[in-house]
């Protein structure tokens, strides 16, 4: 497979080649020395860059704009990227996984979201999702589900999130309740990305008493008897991929399907969210370094007042601002996927920090590039728009923003 011979298995060429396409087409992504991504990577890091990059410019931005207005689904050009390593990033390749890093993932998520914002973010999620099966799955587990994962002939969707438990996840109402060698769920999932369109559900449900001990992890799958959805929601950004409730009704579910034992559901969900939290900050500065170059652009070439907008010093030092912040937001998340990859102690909260950081300063940094096109900027024409409305939710999403800080400020009383 392609997969195979590109990641890991010594034919880094591949890599190389891709690269050195993409710095002939990644135009208006061009990259700015101060702001340059491939800062501080190493050689390897820089190639798979490279790719990534390649990728988000050729078959990912020409189409951004028709996937986010006729909201479609782009399966076969997520099954193209799959073939890259892309659908099991930090995976273990003996299931078809890339075996990368935590901070490949972040690098590789950070590029492709150039080319589209919202795509990327469900490939993100469909990596957490698989690599859930990846870490706490058996041996039967992990080769019955993670291969079709990881080329993405099968998507997964993550299914926390409930009408009654948004932020407080622990209160969650979703049922399964034993019968011999089944599980029977009730209950309904909220704004599950994915949903309806996914084959592969990792469901967080109630097999215990309340709390977050009573709660387990069961893989369910597309087709299962009283599995349903509900409509497709109509959302304000995130339109190239679906969002549905996921309905459960005397839902019967193989206990094989368990992920873990029982009660250790709500860890498995948290471990996967640390991961979420670094890959959905990493989309949204992928976003904001796009943006940034696209507001650089215009201020060179706009005029007013007899002059380029680029000789203006307050937006001189609006662009500044912008560089810095970006500079920052990046540094902040590429530290957490170090801390999260080696299992330290600070991991949960770094990881925190960056998202919270960065996805208020990049969600800033794109909203400041389109006022900088001014009335240009607010129409489909033009894609900063889309970085705007794509990135919004990444405050809300994978734990609010206020929940971030309520993890960072527990772990600083706790000392």
């Amino acid at each position: 497979m392609l997969r195979d011979s590109c990641w890991r298995v010594g034919a880094r060429l591949c890599f190389l080649r891709a690269g050195v396409r993409a710095a002939a087409e990644s135009g208006r992504r061009a990259l700015v020395s101060c702001i340059d991504p491939s800062i501080g990577l190493n050689e390897e890091q820089k190639e798979f860059q490279k790719v990534a990059f390649n990728f988000a410019a050729r078959e990912m931005a020409p189409h951004t704009a028709e996937w986010d207005q006729k909201e479609l689904f782009p399966v076969d050009v997520m099954r193209k990227a799959a073939q890259l390593g892309f659908g099991g990033v930090y995976m273990r390749t003996d299931v078809g996984g890339s075996g990368l890093s935590r901070l490949d993932a972040s690098v590789i998520f950070e590029a492709l979201a150039t080319g589209c914002t919202s795509t990327t973010a469900y490939i993100s999620i469909h990596n957490m999702c698989a690599w859930m099966i990846d870490a706490f799955g058996s041996e039967e587990q992990r080769h019955r589900f993670c291969p079709p994962l990881c080329a993405m002939e099968k998507f997964a969707s993550y299914c926390l999130t409930e009408p009654g438990s948004g932020s407080d996840a622990a209160s969650l109402l979703t049922s399964a309740k034993r019968q011999g060698d089944h599980y029977v769920l009730n209950g309904t999932k909220a704004f599950i990305s994915g949903g309806g369109e996914a084959d592969t559900y990792v469901v967080m449900c109630r097999t215990g008493g309340p709390g977050p001990k009573g709660i387990s992890c069961v893989v369910v799958e597309k087709g299962a008897p009283g599995l349903s959805f509900g409509k497709k929601e109509k959302k304000m950004g995130w339109n190239s991929q679906p969002t549905r409730a996921v309905i459960f009704e005397d839902c019967a579910v193989p206990v094989a399907n368990r992920i873990g034992a029982e009660g250790q559901g709500f860890l498995i969900a948290m471990q996967g969210l640390n991961g979420g939290r670094v890959n959905i900050a990493s989309c949204s500065l992928g976003a904001a370094h796009a943006s940034v170059i696209l507001a650089r652009d215009h201020l060179k070439i706009r005029k007013q007042f007899g002059a380029p907008l680029a000789n203006n010093q307050y937006l001189q030092f609006k662009l500044a601002d912008m560089a810095t912040r970006l500079v920052a937001s990046r540094m902040m998340i590429r530290s957490a996927a170090v801390a999260l990859q080696e299992e330290r102690e600070d991991a949960v909260a770094l990881c925190s920090m960056a998202k919270l950081f960065a996805t208020d300063e990049c969600f800033a940094i794109c909203n400041q590039a389109l006022q900088m096109h001014g009335g240009y900027g607010y129409l489909k024409d033009y894609v900063v728009q889309q970085y705007v409305r794509d990135t919004r939710v990444h405050q809300i999403l994978e734990g609010s923003n206020e929940v971030m800080r309520m993890l960072v400020s527990r772990s600083l009383l706790q000392e």
